[in-house]
């Protein structure tokens, strides 16, 4: 189960793409992190939004994770809206599948 509660039949392919990968990381907290903020923010980033959020999720998964809960200093490069816009979004644990709890 991948915890997907909002269609992509209204998306374009770039953001399908982005959506699906959102939800198939690498480390559950970023399926739960990336996952839920694609589904709630995703329809209305611009291409340059989509851009950067593109390049943050190139990243590896455990440098994410340290850099959004603190453990590590974000590096310069990702000190931007974007970042700080996923690296604040609280994931709707009541909204996940039972399975997932």
């Amino acid at each position: 189960m991948t915890g997907i509660s909002r269609s992509s039949a209204d998306l374009d392919p770039r953001r399908r793409r982005i959506l699906f990968r959102a939800w198939h990381r690498g480390i559950r907290e970023m399926d739960l992190i990336l996952g839920q903020f694609a589904e709630a923010e995703l329809a209305a980033l611009s291409d340059v939004e989509l851009d950067e959020l593109e390049t943050i999720m190139g990243e590896e998964d455990n440098d994410l994770v340290k850099w959004i809960t603190g453990e590590q200093p974000v590096p310069e490069r990702y000190r931007t809206l974007m970042f700080k816009r996923i690296a604040g979004y609280r994931p709707d644990f009541e909204k996940l599948p039972e399975e997932m709890k």
